[in-house]
C-alpha cells in the first residue's frame, strides 16, 4: 500500500491558524501568488500559482489516491458540496456517522480503521490526512510516513499549532525543498522509536498494524 502523509500551510512559528481562527489570508496567499491558472480535478476551484508551486501541488495531487479528514472539517465545508475538490474518495473519522456514498465513507472505529479504509480506496497511491486532530492521532499511532509543510514567511504569535503542544517528533530531511513566492514547500520523513536512533523497529510495527 501507498504511504501516508499529512501537511498544511504553517507560519514560521508553527501555526495553521492565528488567534480566533485568523491569519488564513496570509497562510494561503501563495495560492494566488503567481500566473499559472491551476484548476483542481473536480473543476470546483482555480488557483493562480507560481510555476514552482504549480509543479509541487500538481505532483502531490497526482500521487494522492484517498483522504482522511475529521467530521469538523467535513461540516465546516458542508461536505464540499458532495465531493472533495481533489476528486478522490474521502474517509471521514467521526462519532456521528452519515450514510456512506460513492465519494465519502464515515468511520467510527478510530484512526487506524480510517487509514486502512482509505488505503483500500487509494491502492498504490498515497493517503493524505488533514492537519489537526486527525493528523496528531495518526502520528501518535506511528502511521504517518511523511509530513509536507508549506512554510509561509509570517509570524502569527499564537493560535492553532500544527503539532500538538508538549509532543516531540523527530523528522528526517528535508527530503525535498521547493522555493516559491510567499512560501517554501518542505517534505520530511517522520522517524519513530528505534528509527529515530537509526533502527527499523517502528517500520516493522507500522507494517504489522497495516497488515492486521
Amino acid at each position: 500500500m501507498g504511504k501516508v502523509y499529512t501537511g498544511a500551510s504553517t507560519s514560521i512559528d508553527g501555526y495553521v491558524s492565528g488567534p480566533e481562527f485568523s491569519g488564513f489570508d496570509k497562510l494561503f496567499a501563495w495560492y494566488e501568488a503567481g500566473d499559472v491558472a491551476f484548476t483542481v480535478p473536480t473543476g470546483s476551484m482555480t488557483f493562480h500559482l507560481t510555476p514552482a508551486s504549480a509543479a509541487y501541488f500538481g505532483g502531490l495531487i497526482q500521487t494522492t489516491g484517498a483522504l482522511v479528514v475529521g467530521r469538523k472539517l467535513y461540516d465546516f465545508t458542508n461536505g464540499w458540496g458532495g465531493q472533495h475538490p481533489l476528486g478522490v474518495h474521502t474517509v471521514v473519522l467521526t462519532h456521528r456517522p452519515l450514510e456512506d456514498n460513492e465519494h465519502f465513507t464515515f468511520v467510527t472505529g478510530g484512526i487506524e480503521e480510517a487509514i486502512a479504509v482509505a488505503q483500500k480506496h487509494a491502492g498504490d497511491r498515497v493517503v493524505g490526512l488533514n492537519s489537526g486532530e486527525v493528523a496528531r492521532q495518526a502520528i501518535d499511532a506511528g502511521l504517518v510516513d511523511e509530513i509536507y509543510l508549506d512554510l509561509v514567511p509570517v509570524i502569527l504569535g499564537g493560535g492553532t499549532p500544527f503539532f500538538a503542544p508538549g509532543k516531540g517528533y523527530e523528522l528526517e530531511g528535508p527530503l525535498s525543498v521547493v522555493e516559491s513566492t510567499s512560501v517554501t514547500h518542505l517534505r520530511y520523513k517522520v522517524k519513530y522509536g528505534a528509527d529515530a536512533q537509526g533502527g527499523t523497529a517502528a517500520a516493522d510495527l507500522r507494517g504489522g498494524v497495516r497488515g492486521s
